[in-house]
């Protein structure tokens, strides 16, 4: 990065190489949108490449990077506030880190869907903190450099997130047995 900020543009490439595809799941785990997914990724190296003055080496380049990605996903999700994701619209199969191996495919694709369906239900600011930690792998630190805030803050907002989590997993199990 230090070089595309020096000028040298034929290093975003590189960086691209090394951070779409990353930056596609992160985007695809929130919108579930293989074409907006696409299309903020793009944004994200428009960002960089814009405000590529801005970078300093403080910090993780993939917590910058990250912080880019949320920051224009949050601007998206506010544009497009009243769309609504139903489950037709998500492949459920392309999602990754899918729960632990279950007795039988359908079981696992039933939960996988009741997942993908909770998360859904999430606010916006606990589905990008559960996407960073338990999809993405950053440390709490990492996090929150991402999202501007305090690494105990990151600690509770995980909590509560799987805390919500877990009450709309009941919550559709319940609905989708009954």
């Amino acid at each position: 990065m230090l070089k595309v900020k020096q000028g040298d543009l034929d290093k975003l490439g590189l960086l691209f190489e090394r951070y779409n595809r990353r930056l596609f799941h992160f985007f695809y785990r929130l919108t579930h949108r293989r074409d907006v997914s696409e299309d903020l990724v793009q944004g994200v190296f428009e960002r960089i490449l814009k405000h590529r003055n801005t970078y300093t080496e403080n910090g993780a380049f993939s917590a910058w990077i990250f912080q880019i990605a949320r920051n224009l996903q949050i601007d998206h999700y506010r544009k497009n506030q009243k769309y609504q994701l139903t489950a037709q619209e998500v492949n459920w199969n392309q999602m990754e880190g899918a729960p632990g191996e279950l007795p039988s495919m359908e079981e696992a694709d039933t939960d996988m869907a009741l997942l993908q369906q909770a998360l859904s239900q999430l606010d916006n600011t606990k589905r990008q903190t559960l996407v960073l930690s338990r999809f993405e792998g950053f440390k709490y630190k990492e996090i929150a450099e991402i999202m501007d805030c305090s690494e105990s803050a990151v600690k509770v907002r995980v909590y509560r997130a799987l805390q919500e989590l877990k009450v709309c997993m009941k919550e559709l199990k319940r609905k989708n047995y009954d």
